[in-house]
């Protein structure tokens, strides 16, 4: 009986051939070429990406818009959030209907409109055109109490922004999920060493886009012209869309292969609904051999049940996971919030005699706020490498290192680390306002009346929350490639990349939920300034959120690792990635 299948199975992987990839397979160098193209692309992207939304918080302040702090935090939040939750849609499309480099070029085009929808809404003719004239705030009594809302309350141009910012979302959301698996397949033929450094140089190009986009749109944004770092955004994009194009004739493409998601749900909705009788076709085939199952296209039933088995016990670990993420991105929302309510020193000295509003833009630059994202980005570039050439192959020589769960629950205890600084900051700052101790600066045409310590007392929740990265989401990626099955890797990667926008968006919901009145992010007449608000007590309700979550966690990784161990669960997840 073993023979027929032995001669069976290369005629099916004949037949299959055909469908694994098209392009030239020649020389290395080609390889090499194909994957540097993928980097730089990814890079350009990334940077186009940090250069929205590191300063989306003071865009939405600024005089064009005048929207409160906590809704500029919150559309922020909703930005970052959809852009991870939407992930699975570009991998699904590319799995099913349009392969990975169709779906990439159709997002960079996306990405290219949005961006360019963005830079009208800037100038005052593209404002008028899609948002109409602002509305005049009405002359009012003052509020007798903190109970009382403003006579209107919807943000000007909400509609035109976030339908913008939605589909930003995305295309950005569409790239990442499928440039990283069609760049590794570039140097798959190369051996398993050329895609682990693809990966690494992989993760580098995204840091290295952040520091660009930091260093010089987050600049150009803040003491010039919004004008000017968002009509720089659209170039970058255009000439990420350009490159990938150029290089078409060097990339290894691979069709459409389907989705096990219809299969998934089909089994999901069987064990929550057990009344469901399964069928007398789920049940022949069930009962079919392999070599009487070749015929039938996708994987076998008993495949699915296996595939299934797995999903039920990799998800619980990383929807733990999505507090964390409520605090990972605070830091490019309510921490630049803060931020900006901090003394930031002048990049040129200025004369202390000249008004502050008389003082020429030439005389005001003033360090970026985004800026403080570059130690988030530093400590993941020097302790990356550090990590991977140092510590890790001493700690392995020594037996003693860590599972990817036991370095997840560590990046959590440093997130969780990060928010408390950033409440105790927040709770001294807001002792200076109650004192009426207040320093008023001018970032690019924007007055904030900010506390007199210095902005460099947030760099410790920054560089917290990028060691926290390091420990948290390397190897949570690494975690969903390793346990899934082979064949369910992509919607696997695709469910993590979500996980950590349900995060973001809860975030969201919490801001919007403690912005009614009463609660602690309700400021009547913010517009911008959070002085009237209790931030602090949002950071210690995310650290609290979290702390219990971590308990939870570790709970859930104990019973994973322990059933991991079991001889039986280790031949049956064997077999099913084999």
């Amino acid at each position: 009986m073993s023979a027929p299948r032995a001669e069976e199975q290369p005629s099916r992987s004949r037949e299959r051939q055909p469908l694994v990839a098209r392009g030239p397979r020649g020389p290395r160098r080609w390889r090499r070429t194909a994957a540097a193209a993928v980097l730089l692309v990814q890079m350009l992207e990334r940077a186009a990406f940090f250069g929205v939304t590191s300063n989306l918080v003071l865009y939405l302040n600024s005089l064009n818009f005048n929207w409160d702090g906590q809704q500029a935090s919150r559309a922020t939040l909703l930005f970052l959030g959809a852009s991870y939750l939407l992930a699975p849609v570009g991998g699904w499309l590319a799995d099913v209907y349009l392969g990975r480099f169709l779906t990439i070029s159709l997002s960079l085009l996306l990405y290219l409109a949005a961006s360019g929808l963005l830079l009208t809404t800037i100038t005052n003719d593209g404002r008028r055109s899609f948002c109409g004239e602002m509305p005049e705030l009405p002359l009012e009594p003052a509020c007798p109490s903190s109970s009382c809302q403003g006579s209107w309350s919807s943000p000007y141009c909400a509609t035109t922004l976030y339908l913008v910012l939605l589909l930003l979302a995305l295309a950005a959301s569409s790239v990442r999920s499928t440039l990283t698996s069609f760049g590794a397949d570039q140097v798959m033929d190369l051996g398993r060493d050329a895609t682990r450094r693809f990966f690494n140089w992989f993760y580098w190009s995204i840091n290295l886009g952040a520091i660009l986009s930091l260093l010089v749109v987050a600049f150009i944004e803040q003491n010039i012209s919004f004008l000017w770092g968002y009509s720089i955004i659209v170039g970058l994009v255009g000439l990420a869309f350009f490159i990938f194009l150029f290089a078409t004739p060097v990339f290894i493409t691979k069709p459409p292969t389907g989705s096990q998601v219809s299969s998934m749900l089909k089994l999901a909705f069987q064990n929550c609904c057990p009344c469901r009788r399964p069928s007398s076709r789920d049940s022949e085939s069930a009962h079919l051999l392999p070599d009487q199952r070749s015929n039938q296209p996708g994987p076998s039933p008993q495949e699915d049940m296996a595939n299934f088995q797995v999903l039920v016990k990799i998800l619980p670990v990383m929807v733990t996971l999505v507090p964390y993420w409520m605090v990972y991105f605070q830091m490019q929302s309510t921490y630049v919030l803060q931020g900006l309510h901090l003394h930031i020193p002048n990049i040129f000295r200025t004369n202390p005699n000249i008004s502050l509003l008389l003082r020429s833009d030439s005389s005001n630059y003033r360090i970026p706020e985004a800026w403080l994202l570059l130690a988030n980005v530093a400590v993941i570039l020097i302790l990356v490498p550090v990590k991977d050439h140092l510590i890790d192959p001493l700690l392995l020589r020594c037996k003693l290192l860590p599972s990817s769960l036991q370095k997840m629950a560590l990046g959590m205890f440093f997130g969780f680390t990060s928010i408390i600084v950033a409440g105790v900051l927040e709770k001294e700052r807001l002792q200076y306002i109650a004192a009426n101790q207040t320093v008023p600066q001018l970032i690019g045409k924007d007055l904030y009346y900010a506390a007199p310590l210095s902005i460099w007392w947030q760099i410790p929740q920054y560089l917290l929350i990028g060691i926290s990265e390091i420990f948290a989401s390397i190897p949570g990626l690494e975690f969903a490639y390793s346990e899934a099955p082979r064949s369910m890797q992509g919607a696997i990667m695709g469910i993590f990349f979500c996980l950590s926008g349900v995060g973001s968006l809860l975030g969201s919901g919490l801001v919007a939920l403690l912005s009614f009145p009463g609660g602690w992010m309700y400021c009547p007449k913010d517009f911008g300034n959070i002085n009237n608000c209790q931030m602090d007590r949002y950071f210690f309700l995310l650290a609290g959120i979290e702390a219990v979550t971590a308990v939870l966690f570790l709970w859930i990784a104990g019973r994973y690792e322990r059933t991991r161990q079991d001889p039986a669960s280790q031949s049956s997840s064997s077999r099913v990635r084999g």
